[in-house]
Formats: C-alpha cells, sequence, structure tokens
C-alpha cells in the first residue's frame, strides 16, 4: 500500500495531538515526524523530505511563513498546507505566495 508521509508543525501540543490521532486513524497517511516551531519544522522536513507538512504560521523561533519559503528550497516535492488560527487576509496571501498548496483555518 502506498502512503503519504506527514509532518505535523505547530507550537500547541494538544494540537497536534489530535491531529495525529486523526491522521493515524487512515492507514495511507503517516506521520513521520512532529516540530512545535519554524526552525525545527525546516531541520525536520530537510531531514525527513515528507510528502506532505501541515504547518501553523504563528510560530516561535521562526513563524511558518519564513520556514516554508526555506522548506521550498529545500524539498520542493514536499506540498505544504498551513492550518492556522490566523483568518487575516494579508497574512493568507502571503501565506500562499510560498508555493502552499491550501490554507486552512481551524476551527
Amino acid at each position: 500500500m502506498n502512503f503519504h508521509s506527514i509532518l505535523v508543525v505547530d507550537d500547541f501540543a494538544p494540537w497536534r495531538d489530535q491531529i495525529r490521532s486523526l491522521l493515524t486513524a487512515r492507514p495511507a497517511w503517516k506521520i513521520i515526524g512532529e516540530a512545535s516551531d519554524g526552525r525545527e519544522a525546516v531541520e525536520k522536513a530537510t531531514e525527513l523530505d515528507p510528502d506532505i507538512i501541515l504547518l501553523d504560521v504563528d510560530m516561535p523561533r521562526l513563524n511558518g511563513i519564513e520556514a516554508a519559503k526555506i522548506i521550498r528550497e529545500r524539498c520542493p516535492r514536499s506540498k505544504i498546507v498551513f492550518v492556522t488560527q490566523d483568518g487575516d487576509d494579508d497574512i493568507r496571501d502571503a501565506a500562499m505566495r510560498t508555493g502552499a498548496m491550501a490554507y486552512i483555518r481551524k476551527a
């Protein structure tokens, strides 16, 4: 069975736990790593080369938009999906200009 490798990046551990429990129920999706800030996201993405990166915008050490720019250079085949509470149109537009495939607001 083919699976999609996923890196989950968010500074809020309970959200990462919730996403992990939701995604592990699907056999074709495999979480291969987690990160809690933007710098760690870049390191893990470079090391693991995931198919999909679920990335928050507002994080410590390096925000998600800046992290995404670096990740796009280092891991061009990885698909970035921003999952964030931020609903600001300018931030959404900046996030999408990084080459992300989607911008989803957390409920």
